[in-house]
């Protein structure tokens, strides 16, 4: 018997479709399932649901639910973490106090002024599970769900480098299968080598039966629906040549072009994909689902029968590559940087292809990304980097600069101006943030 420790057990969506997949294999079919959260709540309706997941697939498998995190992570031989440090009341002045400087946040839980501190405020609550894990699973297959992929896998890996710890996005198989989808392929049929950092990974290569698709792409731009549905997106390939892997809203905050100016924004951020890239819209989602969302989870408990086939989702397969039945199984993962992508920075958090088999996650090197590629994602990454040494340290100076070289938040503001919002962030989330000393 395997047992899977759910740290933030409580994400209903999540939680339930990666208990879904991991029965779903013969290895996991008895599996203990310890479901942990810090909201009571809903880490009861989360129990439920996973009760009944056991029962309509007649598993032999077993559900636990607790508040205690050392309990759920005591032997276990796979973690999977799906936190979020702080309540919508809390996380909301990341992107409202930006908003007010002008600098335009459509999800804000990746990079820039709002993804930094989401980051600054998880990094410290994502040691203490390491720790935990160091102590309690130390040979524990550790996946992280939680934002801001990279820069918390970069913390992680950093201070416990001997833990086997990668970050999962699912945006690299799903873009996969959408422009399979535009250029009417079968997604099994497409296969690609796909690298950068989280979010900002590009496709360097696309084949449909071993054949370049990229040419059938650029034909399929000219297509309303296609061309209407991820127009930040379809921009930027048309633009650099490549395809990125995260949707058009969060691209649109992750570089100057798109959000400067309103014009601009009512260009390019009104398409018709699921996150075009209005202002704040994540925020008002959980906002509107803050006294809906037990009514969802009702409706669902209600229903007699579900669908339980597996998904596209990467946890279970690598849970079985390494102790199930050890089929061999690649994935995009957020790894450490040591040799793996040329010219971005080493030691860096990126996204690369990760071999998964017996007792084992190897990261493949892809040698040097197209010069324009590395331009935009050096950025990014080199971001990241300060603001993880500044989270690390306690450091507000290296969080300052951090964000005052973000493409968007430069392209909007002076640095005078920038240090301002950032002390305004400081003063909002100083509560949050055992780490910095100086603030108190």
């Amino acid at each position: 018997m395997k047992k899977f420790a759910f740290i933030g057990g409580g994400s209903f969506g999540f939680t339930r479709t990666l208990v879904r997949d991991i029965l779903t294999f013969p290895a996991f079919r008895d599996a203990h399932i310890a479901l942990m959260d810090i909201d009571e709540e809903r880490l009861g309706y989360i129990k439920k649901a996973c009760d009944k997941l056991v029962e309509l697939g007649n598993y032999p498998a077993t559900v636990t639910a607790t508040t205690n995190r050392a309990e759920a992570l005591k032997d276990a031989d796979g973690v999977l973490c799906t936190i979020l440090a702080g309540d919508v009341d809390v996380w909301q002045h990341d992107v409202l106090i930006p908003e007010k400087y002008g600098v335009d946040i459509n999800v804000g839980d990746t990079r820039g002024p709002s993804g930094i501190f989401r980051a600054l405020r998880t990094i410290p609550v994502m040691l203490d599970i390491c720790a935990d894990i160091e102590k309690y699973c130390p040979n524990a297959v550790f996946l992280n769900y939680t934002n801001p992929m990279a820069m918390l896998c970069r913390a992680m890996q950093e201070k416990y480098p001997h833990l086997k710890i990668t970050g999962l996005c699912h945006s690299v198989q799903g873009t996969a299968e959408m422009l399979a989808k535009w250029v009417g392929a079968d997604p099994k049929d497409v296969t690609y080598t796909c690298a950068g950092i989280n979010h900002q990974a590009f496709y360097l290569d696309l084949k449909w039966n071993g054949k370049d698709m990229y040419p059938l792409l650029r034909e399929a731009m000219n297509k309303p629906e296609v061309a209407e549905s991820e127009t930040v997106r379809n921009n930027m390939f048309k633009h650099l040549d490549y395809y990125v892997t995260e949707s058009s809203g969060h691209n649109s905050e992750y570089v100057s072009w798109y959000r400067k100016r309103a014009d601009l924004v009512e260009k390019y951020c009104n398409g018709t994909c699921w996150n075009p890239g209005k202002h704040a819209y994540i925020l008002n989602h959980y906002k509107k689902r803050k006294d809906t969302w037990r009514n969802e989870i009702k409706e669902w408990l209600d229903k007699p029968t579900h669908n339980l086939e597996r998904g596209a989702e990467y946890a279970a397969y690598i849970f079985n590559a390494v102790f199930g039945d050890n089929t061999m199984f690649r994935f995009n993962g957020n790894v450490r940087n040591f040799n793996l992508i040329d010219n971005l920075p080493y030691g860096c958090c990126v996204e690369v292809p990760v071999i998964a088999s017996k007792d084992s996650l190897e990261a493949v090197a892809v040698g040097a990304l197209p010069d324009q590629l590395a331009v935009l994602i050096n950025t990014s990454a080199r971001c990241e980097e300060l603001a993880v040494q500044g989270a690390l340290e306690g450091d507000p100076r290296k969080v300052f600069h951090a964000i005052a070289f973000d493409p968007l938040t430069s392209a909007v503001l002076s640095l005078d101006e920038i240090q301002s919002m950032v002390d305004e962030m400081f003063e909002a989330n100083k509560d949050y943030l055992p780490q910095f000393k100086t603030l108190r």
